[in-house]
């Protein structure tokens, strides 16, 4: 069974184009640079796409190809895992995400593929150009020399980064590819993406791919963002035999992106006759469950996203007690006295008044996703805008 995505014009979002049984996903990622693709990791076959072959900047996936060129060089005998990385002040003028390590320093290849995977350190990626090609200039020639020898030939290296450059475009089918390739070229050196923290020389790098370990099935691969190319991300995971990679373009915010791309591999994973698992870690996580049951949000204006942002689950339990007290005086409130036989001489006694109470106002209900098939409450961790940074990853 195989879906097919389409754009609608003047719309971002997903219109699928159902060719059996199993429902259609649908998203809006809110964006222009929005494109997306899932393929079967074995045969290479699109199970859904939007825009697969139209231009995007790659932003930090970059670093994929400069992985792609480490893991060869280490094959071919022309790197080791100890072999010394020298941090050049080219290298080191490079803007975050970076280690910072001054000019002069090194490191060891082990310990630039790990900055690389886990902090996206640009400052790292430059000084592994320079040691592979001399250059960085030359060695972004290298990759895209390779990368069309691969089968990417919609794709421009001009750096080893992915910092901003007009020039430096892919595809998204183009970067599913090269996911695949990583995969099936090195099986020895794969578990590097799958990292979600890395320490040496007294750092502690947490990896920015938080779909690891918060989808199932999910060990791999990388994510990026630029202003000029919004949130990506390349990943792969296997369920029931069966593995899948995809890859989206143009996330307004990572929670965004990460829901969208988890709605996609679940609707890929149902053509391909897999069932989600119901015990699932992640239902708290903000990532979505099934394609069809859970769109990714629209975009909003930041002081809408604080204004609407969910309580947590502590306040929301301080904020309930008091209602419930109040409910509880309401319902007990005090009878009043029965009027005692007249006194001569005294006046009989009225029961006291007693305030009419307003029944407490109900507790306000968590806001709800409609859904095709049921309503899920929105998570509570809050879509996060892109930040306004200049940079090849965002943090």
């Amino acid at each position: 069974m195989r879906f097919r995505l389409g754009t609608c014009a003047g719309l971002v979002g997903l219109a699928l184009s159902v060719l059996g049984p199993a429902p259609a996903a649908q998203a809006q990622i809110g964006s222009d640079r929005y494109s997306a693709i899932v393929v079967d990791n074995r045969t290479g076959a699109m199970l859904v796409g939007a825009s697969p072959d139209e231009t995007r900047h790659p932003a930090s996936l970059t670093k994929m190809m400069t992985l792609y060129m480490v893991f060869e060089a280490l094959r071919e005998g022309r790197l080791t895992l100890t072999s010394a990385v020298p941090i050049s002040a080219e290298a080191a003028s490079r803007p975050p995400s970076k280690l910072g390590f001054p000019p002069g320093q090194s490191l060891t290849v082990e310990q630039a593929i790990m900055a690389l995977v886990t902090k996206s350190a640009n400052d790292v990626a430059a000084a592994v150009g320079e040691r592979l090609g001399g250059s960085e200039e030359r060695f972004a020639q290298m990759m895209t020399m390779r990368a069309r020898s691969l089968g990417m030939t919609r794709t421009t290296f001009r750096n080893a980064s992915g910092l901003p450059d007009p020039d430096q475009v892919t595809t998204a089918r183009d970067m599913a590819t090269l996911g695949r390739r990583l995969i099936q070229d090195f099986p020895d050196r794969y578990h590097y993406f799958g990292m979600q923290h890395a320490q040496f020389r007294g750092l502690r790098l947490r990896n920015h791919n938080r779909m690891l370990g918060e989808y199932e099935g999910v060990d791999g691969i990388k994510t990026g963002y630029i202003r000029d190319s919004g949130f990506n991300i390349v990943t792969s995971a296997s369920r029931g035999g069966q593995r899948v990679v995809g890859a989206v373009f143009g996330g307004n915010s990572w929670v965004e992106r990460d829901q969208h791309m988890a709605a996609l591999l679940d609707q890929s994973f149902s053509s391909m006759g897999v069932t989600p698992r119901p015990a699932m870690a992640r239902a708290t996580t903000g990532v979505v469950r099934n394609a069809d049951a859970a769109p990714a949000p629209r975009p909003r204006p930041a002081a809408a996203q604080t204004a609407s942002r969910p309580p947590s689950a502590t306040p929301a339990a301080s904020r309930q007690q008091p209602v419930a007290r109040t409910t509880a005086s309401a319902q007990a409130a005090p009878r009043p006295r029965q009027a005692t036989p007249a006194r001569t001489a005294t006046p009989t006694r009225q029961a006291p008044a007693t305030a009419t109470r307003q029944p407490p106002r109900p507790a306000a209900a968590q806001p709800t996703r409609t859904t095709t098939n049921r309503s899920v409450p929105i998570p509570n961790t809050p879509p996060q805008a892109a930040p306004r940074i200049r940079t090849a990853e965002a943090r």
